[in-house]
């Protein structure tokens, strides 16, 4: 069996960007891709826009066109996943590991498709696979959507939604303006201070006006057929009635992978252990690359300010190449 040099776990925007560097420095390498190219882009709501421009989503300093100030998820795809075709990208899709095991000498990465060997493996996973739920009664029905898409099935329809984030508050104002008569439930006592500074004005003022309803200081308790119960910042239980539940509480990384790769987590965050300069975790040969390695804290790696990680790594497999 081929001993590969690096074996990349996720292609995301990351993901490629490692790969990117290993070609350049004729490192054999391969993506393993439990989706498609960029799957957590591809996943995000259909008309979504990002907080950073064109440039500081760029890899590679490969020019990324947009012809707004802020590019949207179709621009996105189109650039990563046309990268990883102008570069013939090593990428296996539709394929998940499920473990990987570090021997005396080298990795075996177990998949399901089948088995690989590596001196190196990158995890460079992201965050959006688990949802962070609630563990509430009814958080099960098929009423309640952890994701959210597009707004026009909740038309005329009465939508719950939770958190005050940039997604949640997208879904409140998207679903409002396609006729949903949309209820905010936010454990906060205010509209999320990350918010887009475009779009915090344009909820708050709906907030203001009655548009949409919110509920701050608030907790959900239970979930059922026709409705919703929830407590108040009173402490005062409503119930009220409910269509859909719109549960946009955040999205952890695959923890239970992490650690079963041998990785230590810290904390309440959870936030794994690796060398800050190299990106090398508490396990030889083993790196951490974007958002993956925030732990809980998923705010802290976002694309513009992970894109070195890529380039750290490298360095350190090329170091330690060369000392051997």
């Amino acid at each position: 069996m081929e001993v590969l040099d690096i074996l990349i776990i996720g292609a995301g925007p990351i993901g490629l960007n490692c790969a990117i560097e290993a070609q350049k420095n004729n490192l054999s390498y391969l993506i393993i891709e439990k989706g498609t190219i960029v799957n957590s882009l591809y996943h995000y709501p259909l008309y979504m826009r990002f907080f950073s421009t064109a440039e500081k989503l760029e890899i590679d300093e490969i020019p990324f066109i947009s012809t707004a100030p802020k590019p949207g998820r179709q621009e996105a795809l189109e650039y990563y996943q046309g990268i990883a075709r102008q570069k013939n990208m090593n990428i296996n899709l539709y394929e998940r590991v499920l473990k990987v095991h570090k021997n005396q000498d080298f990795f075996e990465i177990e998949t399901t498709k089948r088995k690989y060997s590596a001196k190196n493996v990158i995890i460079a996973t992201g965050f959006y696979d688990i949802p962070n739920f609630m563990h509430i009664p009814g958080e099960d029905l098929p009423k309640v959507k952890h994701y959210y898409k597009e707004p026009y099935p909740y038309a005329r329809q009465k939508v719950v939604v939770i958190g005050s984030s940039n997604s949640a508050v997208d879904a409140a104002l998207e679903t409002y303006r396609k006729g949903a008569e949309v209820t905010m439930i936010i454990r906060h006592s205010e509209i999320s201070r990350s918010v887009k500074y475009w779009v915090k004005p344009d909820i708050e003022n709906r907030i203001a006006e009655g548009s949409i309803t919110a509920h701050f200081n608030a907790e959900i308790l239970e979930i059922k057929d026709q409705s919703v119960i929830f407590k108040d910042q009173h402490n005062q239980v409503q119930e009220i009635e409910n269509d859909f539940v719109l549960a946009m509480t955040g999205y952890l990384p695959d923890f239970d992978f992490l650690t079963n790769s041998g990785i230590e987590l810290n904390g309440d965050c959870l936030n794994p252990t690796y060398n800050m300069e190299s990106m090398e975790t508490n396990v030889p040969d083993l790196y951490l690359a974007g958002v993956v390695c925030g732990g809980k804290d998923t705010h802290l790696w976002f694309i513009e300010n992970s894109r070195v990680h890529a380039e750290m790594i490298i360095r350190n497999i090329l170091l330690k190449n060369r000392d051997h």
